[in-house]
């Protein structure tokens, strides 16, 4: 059996959907483990699959490649990337705590009021979230939101494209998958929002960087395990 007889399959839609859905489906893949790590990934069976030309199929890797979730191999086609180590793990969360506390403290005094009301709101819809049976997936998503909001918030374009240039959610997202969320996260998202709606700086900046040491400790235990 072939790992890629493990995905779905595409309904008929829309030509000028059709990379978009392609690349959605193979991102989920990759990030639940579906397609493994190191897992081949042949353009041309992936067509035959969703019954599509192989056009969207070698955009979607293409975006794939970008996010470091696969490689291209000359000769060989694409791979799915390898899961970080504690090493790669550690200079990620040390790029982070350089960028994100001082980012929040900047939002904290650059902040809009529609600002505060789309981060409120984000933290509202996260907290009804936490009990539904889809909740990782749904929070996780959250969490791609709530930190590009303060992000944006900031109002510093250089580092939000900094930022998002390490497609940090992908890979913390894909390294923890269990199907369950840490509750704690919401409350730490909430504490951030809170000295941003304020105005402290300081204290959105202490937020910050607790909530990136902790997240950094938790995924540092999936490898203790």
């Amino acid at each position: 059996m072939s790992t890629l007889d493990a995905l779905p399959t595409l309904g008929a839609t829309a030509r000028v959907m059709l990379a978009d859905e392609v690349y959605s489906v193979l991102q989920q893949a990759v990030l639940d483990g579906t397609l493994p790590p190191s897992a081949r990934v042949n353009a041309g069976e992936l067509a035959r699959r969703f019954g599509v030309s192989p056009t969207p199929v070698r955009e979607a890797l293409a975006r794939l490649e970008s996010d470091g979730l696969v490689e291209k191999h000359p000769l060989k086609g694409y791979r799915t990337t390898d899961l970080l180590d504690p090493a790669q793990l550690g200079e990620l969360f040390e790029l982070r705590l350089l960028l994100e506390p001082g980012t929040a403290g900047h939002a904290a005094t650059r902040r809009s009021d529609t600002d505060v009301r789309a981060l409120q709101d984000e933290v509202a819809r996260a907290r009804g979230a936490i009990d539904e049976p889809d909740a990782y997936a749904l929070l996780s998503q959250h969490d791609v939101r709530l930190h590009d909001l303060v992000f944006r918030s900031a109002r510093n374009a250089t580092a939000h494209t900094a930022y998002n240039r390490t497609h940090c959610h992908l890979h913390t997202y894909r390294l923890s998958y269990t199907g369950t969320y840490v509750p704690d996260t919401v409350d730490e998202h909430a504490r951030i929002v809170e000295a941003i709606a304020e105005g402290d700086a300081k204290k959105a900046e202490r937020a910050m960087r607790t909530h990136v040491e902790r997240s950094r400790s938790r995924l540092l235990l999936k490898f203790d395990r």
